[in-house]
């Protein structure tokens, strides 16, 4: 019945520009609706989107999974408890929780020049997905530059702003949070990078920090985040400032994406 229907779909003139962007455009329609095979396909970028915020994320196996990388680590939490604390009070997920202090008072801290942090987040699929990956990239660059790093803190029901307890602690001039971003119809394990620079818990705001986003497999590729990324932290470095007074002035050199870019410009005129 379906099949049936899918052939009565009136044509629409947009559809060419379909292969432009993932945006759901040129549907088409079957009478008064919008054809079955859309209709289904939506419904599942929905379910898609949904898991991705409320499927916990796996710390134990992301912890075992950077541990067998050499990659040393430990887990924290936020004051959020639970998901729905998470989800209902966004002040909780910005602070760690009294055990993690506690945790970070009994460590012997040695002097620092980033603190990583890893938290899930909105999007658990984005963690999950990508963060190891990065991490294989980023580390060994941050390595090659000679920064001294602390241990990479993965934080349950964090957000953005937890990095910053994290880095105060470390007294590390340089925090960069890896964090699961608000999933999309087309895109539930986009992952964002956020770096501050002097971050301070209770102190620092969204505008001291530069953010690099839509990390995925149809977004912004490892490459070229990290590529912004080591852009970012020198230039914070010679500026000794992030957030809005750091612009970020990379150019794309992907080869593909210049191509998709020139496409579209071509396709536009």
């Amino acid at each position: 019945m379906a099949q049936d229907k899918d052939l009565t779909i009136a044509y629409d003139p947009w559809h060419p520009l379909t292969q432009l962007t993932p945006a759901r455009i040129a549907l088409g329609r079957a009478g008064m609706s919008l054809p079955t095979r859309s209709h289904l396909d939506f419904q599942l970028a929905h379910a898609l989107a949904r898991d991705a915020v409320h499927i916990p994320l796996d710390f134990d196996a992301l912890k075992q999974s950077l541990d067998n990388s050499g990659y040393e680590s430990q887990v924290l939490q936020s004051q959020a408890d639970t998901q729905a604390d998470y989800l209902q009070r966004p002040d909780y997920g910005r602070c760690l929780n009294e055990r993690s202090i506690q945790q970070l008072a009994s460590q012997h801290s040695h002097a620092v020049d980033i603190v990583i942090v890893i938290a899930d987040g909105l999007s658990s699929k984005a963690i999950t997905n990508h963060a190891h990956a990065f991490l294989q990239r980023l580390v060994p660059a941050l390595t090659d530059l000679d920064y001294q790093l602390a241990p990479i803190s993965l934080v349950k029901h964090g957000r953005v702003a937890i990095g910053d307890a994290v880095a105060e602690h470390y007294q590390a001039p340089i925090c960069i949070t890896l964090i699961g971003e608000r999933p999309g119809l087309s895109s539930p394990d986009s992952l964002g990078i956020y770096f501050t620079y002097h971050a301070k818990a209770n102190i620092s705001t969204d505008a001291d920090r530069n953010c690099i986003s839509n990390i995925h497999a149809n977004g912004l590729s490892y490459e070229q985040a990290l590529k912004k990324l080591l852009y970012l932290i020198k230039e914070a470095e010679k500026l000794q400032r992030s957030g809005v007074a750091l612009k970020d002035e990379t150019t794309d050199s992907d080869n593909g994406l210049a191509e998709q870019q020139q496409a579209s410009i071509n396709f536009l005129l």
